[in-house]
């Protein structure tokens, strides 16, 4: 049985009055949603009231629920929803994927670079490449820039990608070759690679 199917059954039995059910869910995923959410809300405290919102929402909202998505697919975007409400009523906006990218030393995430680009080289170089690939995600128009986040950072397929963006599968693609496309152009000068090759 896939995950999926596994959510599908927690779900229906959640309908069913289990309450244990909707637990099951909420340990499965709430590790997944409270990193989501530090990507957005720097606040530890806000981070774990956002996330019991979103579940709470979710809860609500389960006999809304028709398993077009994935379970985790649609939880996302009642996460999103509850940190931009939550955000905007305090009058700040979502970060950036720069903004995003920073964790505890201030060093730049390296999670956007594709990883045969991680040589083993200087430092700085693995520095250099890091700034320029968050500098080139964060110029991206918005729509690119949440695709590439949603492949590269949170790992989705291009089908959850369509899903929770919801656009077509082929849109979710050009999307993200654009935005791959984007990210090379930063790099080749600092790598050294020529015009007619990405990395």
């Amino acid at each position: 049985m896939s995950d999926r199917e596994i959510d599908l059954q927690l779900v229906e039995r959640v309908r069913q009055g289990d309450q244990r059910a909707f637990g099951i869910l909420v340990e499965k995923y709430q590790r997944k949603l409270l990193r989501l959410l530090s990507r957005m809300v720097r606040d530890q405290h806000e981070i774990e009231d956002i996330a019991q919102e979103a579940f709470i929402k979710a809860y609500r909202a389960l006999p809304q629920f028709r398993g077009d998505a994935a379970f985790y697919t649609w939880l996302y975007r009642i996460a999103v929803n509850t940190a931009k409400n939550y955000l905007s009523t305090r009058g700040r906006s979502m970060p950036t994927v720069s903004d995003q990218a920073m964790n505890d030393d201030d060093e730049p995430d390296e999670r956007l670079v594709a990883q045969d680009i991680s040589t083993p080289e200087t430092e700085l170089l693995s520095k250099q490449v890091a700034i320029a690939v968050n500098q080139a995600v964060d110029a991206l128009p918005k729509e690119l820039r949440e695709a590439i986040t949603l492949r590269e950072i949170e790992g989705m397929s291009y089908e959850e990608i369509a899903d929770t963006m919801a656009c077509p599968i082929g849109t979710v693609r050009s999307r993200i070759f654009r935005a791959r496309e984007a990210i090379a152009t930063k790099l080749r000068p600092i790598l050294g690679t020529p015009d007619d090759k990405r990395w």
